[in-house]
This record gives C-alpha cells, sequence and structure tokens, in this order.
C-alpha cells in the first residue's frame, strides 16, 4: 500500500466543555489539532500508512503527542525536536474554524522552522503521495521557503501532491499578497482541494460575489466547474480540483455537497443534510483525507471517491475534537 506523508504544524486546541454538568469541573477540554494532523490521524484509521512531520519543543509534552500519533498508526520519524513551544488555538466549541478563532501560536517550533533544517530526501523515503495545506506558507516567508524546498524534494521523487486551500485572514500577516505565495507552490500539485472561494482569495481566481443571491445549487455547481477548469488551465500538472459547499440554515440545518472536476469530467456527490452539528472543526480535513483514501484504493472510481470523501466530511460534523474516529466501515454503513 502507498504511504502518505503529511507536513504541518501540530496544535493543541482548547475549548469551553459542553454545558452538560462537566463545566463545572473542567470548564475547557483539550484536542490535538493540525489540519495535516488531522489528514494523518484519518488516513490511519483508515489503513493507509502514513508518515507526519512537524517540529516541537523538546518536552514532556511533546513526547506525549507523539506517543499518542504513534499509538494511531502515525510514523513520526521525520519529527525535529526544536524551539520552546507548541502552537495553540482557542475555538468556541462548534464553531467555524475561520471565524470563531483565537491563535497564540507565535514563535512556536514549527513557525520557527527554516530551509536546510530538514534532509527533505531521506524524510520522503518510501512515501508515495506529500500532502500540506495552505496554512504553512500562510504562517510566515520562510515556512514558504520550506513547502517549496519539500515539494522540489517530492517532485524529484515523482510523488502525488496535494494541497488543501484553507484560508486563514488572521494568519496572513507578512504578505498582502497571498496569491503570490501561493502561485509559486501550486504549480507542484496534482491534487487541489478547497471551495471557490478559497480559489479566488489564494490563487486569484475569479469568483461571482453575487452568488448567493441566485438562490440555486446548480448556480454553485457551475461556479465550482468553472473554477476548477481555470485551475488546471494555469497549473497544468493538477489533474483533480475538488471544492465543497456547507451551508447552514436559519433553523441550525446544516446542508453539505461537494463537487470534483477529474480531468475532463465534473462529478457531484450526494447531497447531505442534519439537524446539527457537534464539532465544525477538522471536517474540511477529513474530506481531504477521504480524497487521498478513495484514489490509493480505487484510483479509476471518482464518482466512489467523491461520495467517500464527502460521507466521512459529513460524519466526521458529528464528532467532538479536530480528527476523526471514524472507520471505514462507519463511513459507508452510516453515510453512503
Amino acid at each position: 500500500m502507498p504511504t502518505v506523508f503529511c507536513m504541518g504544524e501540530l496544535l493543541l486546541r482548547l475549548s469551553p466543555a459542553p454545558k452538560d454538568g462537566r463545566s463545572a469541573k473542567h470548564p475547557m477540554l483539550l484536542y490535538l489539532g493540525g489540519a495535516e494532523a488531522n489528514v494523518a490521524t484519518a488516513l490511519a484509521g483508515w489503513k493507509i500508512p502514513v508518515t507526519y512531520c512537524t517540529v516541537l519543543p523538546d518536552n514532556f509534552m511533546s513526547h506525549y503527542v507523539i506517543q499518542y500519533l504513534q499509538e494511531k498508526n502515525i510514523n513520526t520519524t521525520p519529527v525535529i525536536f526544536s524551539g520552546n513551544r507548541i502552537g495553540l488555538y482557542f475555538l468556541e466549541t462548534g464553531a467555524d474554524i475561520k471565524g470563531g478563532v483565537v491563535y497564540d501560536r507565535d514563535r512556536s517550533s514549527f513557525s520557527e522552522l527554516q530551509t536546510g533544517m530538514i534532509d527533505w530526501d531521506k524524510a520522503l523515503e518510501g512515501a508515495d503521495w506529500f500532502h500540506f495545506t495552505a496554512i504553512s506558507p500562510a504562517i510566515n516567508k520562510n515556512l514558504a521557503l520550506v513547502c517549496q524546498e519539500a515539494l522540489e524534494a517530492a517532485t524529484r521523487k515523482q510523488m502525488t501532491i496535494s494541497v488543501d486551500l484553507n484560508y486563514r485572514s488572521k494568519l496572513w500577516k507578512y504578505t498582502d499578497d497571498p496569491v503570490a505565495v501561493m502561485s509559486e507552490l501550486v504549480p507542484y500539485c496534482d491534487v487541489i482541494m478547497g471551495n471557490i472561494w478559497s480559489a479566488h482569495t489564494l490563487l486569484g481566481i475569479p469568483v461571482d460575489e453575487q452568488i448567493h443571491d441566485k438562490k440555486s445549487k446548480q448556480a454553485y455547481i457551475d461556479h465550482a466547474t468553472a473554477t476548477a477548469k481555470e485551475i488546471m488551465k494555469r497549473f497544468p500538472r493538477c489533474k483533480t480540483v475538488a471544492n465543497t459547499f456547507r451551508f447552514d440554515s436559519h433553523d441550525e440545518h446544516i446542508l453539505y455537497y461537494t463537487t470534483m472536476q477529474h480531468q475532463d469530467h465534473t462529478y457531484v456527490s450526494q447531497e447531505m443534510t442534519c439537524a446539527g452539528v457537534v464539532d465544525r472543526s477538522g471536517s474540511g480535513d477529513c474530506f481531504m483525507a477521504g480524497l487521498i483514501y478513495g484514489f490509493l484504493n480505487h484510483p479509476d472510481q471518482p464518482e466512489e471517491i467523491l461520495n467517500y470523501a464527502t460521507a466521512a466530511a459529513f460524519g466526521k460534523l458529528q464528532e467532538h475534537g479536530d480528527a476523526t474516529d471514524q472507520d471505514v466501515l462507519t463511513v459507508r454503513e452510516e453515510y453512503l
């Protein structure tokens, strides 16, 4: 089975405890977070060999985290011990990470990573798929250069490369032109995941600012197709672009569906809805993991790939914490 290599910052998340009696004694809950760690955790749970690379301080908490990841069957060999702190973020329970989030990750160990600190040829040895997100190059210029260094090494090894275009406005502080940064990194990618709005913000792909006024699912699907085709035109290495749509209604119902442009065909997932969400954080990471899982197991079944990824992401909305505990059987039986 091919091995997936995920690289990014591991974070600790603090959220208020649910108001069910527990909050009186333990007002805050601690979760392990970080988009790339979430992808790695999902893949490991689905029996995909996965390696995770990050930077952590050399202290008891980091070693506890490493042990936890290893117990999840994640290979942590490339993890570097350097610096003084693990990054933190604070998130209201059930909130969207794009909105109600407070970051405390300045001068974290990962943020101080420099080019040349990782021997990428050695770190990537035996890996077949490299995954990163737009969060890492958002932190600072040095990390953007580290990402490019890693992408060049992965390309030399002819690895499949994927990126999640997660846009975090509170992180992009060192430049007012994220398009320029990401346009240096995305040309290396075979699989790109995001949505029509992140593609606009991070890649400069045109977006219809009045699309919500059309109140039409078909309009969103058509826009996703046009966005995907434009991405493929600008970045010819890319053969797959996936877009997610999640809408919250006034009565707290969630509507979720996705699209995928694979080569020259548009695929649309089943539409999923529920009457409430336990935790929004990590759903997109679960979708990304589902895409990777699908391409490794069913490369000639794009519709199956998209539906599995969508079901996994939707199921994650009903789980506490950042990473999914769903196994393959749960995803298929509960949501497909």
